[in-house]
């Protein structure tokens, strides 16, 4: 009730603002609708899988204040209907927010909702520098199918629906020189003060190559890390490297090694028929090599708060892309896990039904060594990571207005 309250309140006051002049002038409105119907299966049997429901609303405003000030609201919500009990209903990462602006409601059962302020912040220049302060969005690295340096809400390899990224409670500063160079420092508050991350950011075109530099404090780990995007003749290439040393090593809520590196080399190439292919070779120094291993890997804190979101160590990541048609594309996704000889195959293809209205019809296979349930104790025993994934399908209908 008090989120809702408050939004409206937001709402409210930036249009008082915009009646003093022409609302059109400093106002812009838009948003989307989207439709989610997804069904997995479950190796347990037919009646264990799992059909999944999502309706999807947001709405997104950008108001010109007085003194060259823009504002920034999104507000979002989702409903959700499940075939079985056991719903998880959750917004951004808590360990990027400080603030608690979700109301949630049917957490474990088969219906349940999510309302929350996704953008709240206020933006802009002075002294040269552009300023961002309160709920926004942050990313960072260049890497597309996954960036090592995206290290604040990055997405995962596999997700559905990345064209919003979660907004972050955040203080930011970032000042642009000559053509390409960027010079920034940014503070997330996390639900708890260890959980704050300290970054500073380096970004220049020295020689036709662009290179990121970032360093500083992530949820407690000191880090530092390094990106490299250029090309070589008609290949595109891009490589990025991220170190950190461990925080609360060994216990349940840390990390399991004193110090670990995530690193990728990801290349870009269009063959003269149009197809596009990347292809990112990945070090995933958070993760461990033997199946064995992965419960305790999606454990660890690098697990749960979203910087790595794979249990092995070393991948073989690809992305094709090819218009069928100009309102039909095919794409793909292919996560090949080199320790344990599992694949995740999903293809996708998109249709653009009219000028705002795109449907998007996915089926993925989980392809390796089953989980097995020992005799003796009952434990499920991992024998691949993505042999333990069912299949899975989905059809996305987006509405933009």
């Amino acid at each position: 009730m008090k989120l809702g309250l408050l939004c409206f309140s937001l709402l409210l006051s930036s249009w008082g603002v915009a009646s003093a002049g022409d609302w059109r002038e400093t106002v812009r409105l838009n948003g989307s609708i989207k439709n989610l119907n997804l069904y997995s299966e479950n190796y347990a049997g037919p009646d264990t899988d799992g059909g999944l429901l999502v309706e999807h609303a947001r709405l997104d405003l950008q108001a010109t204040l007085p003194a060259a000030v823009l504002l920034e609201l999104a507000v979002d919500q989702q409903q959700l209907w499940s075939n079985r009990r056991g719903l998880s209903i959750s917004g951004g990462s808590p360990a990027n927010r400080r603030f608690d602006l979700d109301k949630s409601w049917g957490e474990g059962e088969r219906s349940g909702g999510l309302l929350q302020l996704d953008r709240l912040n206020l933006h802009t220049e002075a002294l040269g520098v552009q300023w961002t302060l309160g709920r926004q969005a942050i990313g960072f690295g260049r890497i597309s199918l996954f960036s090592p340096l995206d290290v604040i809400a990055p997405f995962a390899p596999d997700v559905l629906d990345a064209e919003v990224r979660p907004g972050v409670d955040a203080f930011r500063g970032v000042r642009y020189f000559g053509l390409a160079g960027q010079l920034g420092g940014t503070l997330v508050l996390g639900d708890e003060r260890r959980h704050n991350s300290y970054l500073l950011t380096f970004g220049e075109n020295i020689a036709g190559v662009d290179v990121l530099l970032l360093a500083g404090r992530l949820r407690g780990r000191p880090m530092a890390g390094i990106g490299l995007a250029g090309e070589l003749g008609n290949v595109g290439l891009k490589g990025e490297l991220a170190r950190y040393r461990g925080t609360a090593v060994g216990q349940p809520w840390g990390d399991l090694y004193g110090s670990f590196t995530i690193a990728a080399l990801e290349s870009w190439y269009r063959f003269d028929n149009g197809l596009v292919l990347l292809a990112e070779y990945l070090r995933n120094g958070s993760g461990g090599d033997r199946p064995q291993e992965y419960p305790l890997i999606q454990a660890s804190a690098p697990y749960r708060e979203g910087l790595s979101f794979l249990s092995g160590r070393n991948y073989l990541l690809f992305g094709p892309s090819y218009d069928l048609h100009p309102l039909v594309t095919l794409n793909g996704l292919v996560i090949w896990n080199l320790d344990d000889d599992s694949l995740l195959l999903r293809p996708q293809l998109t249709l653009s039904l009219a000028d705002n209205l795109q449907l998007d019809l996915f089926w993925g296979w989980g392809i390796g060594d089953r989980t097995r349930i020992s005799g003796d104790t009952g434990q499920a025993l991992v024998r691949s990571e993505f042999g333990a994934v069912g299949n899975s399908g989905a059809m996305l209908l987006r509405w933009y207005f």
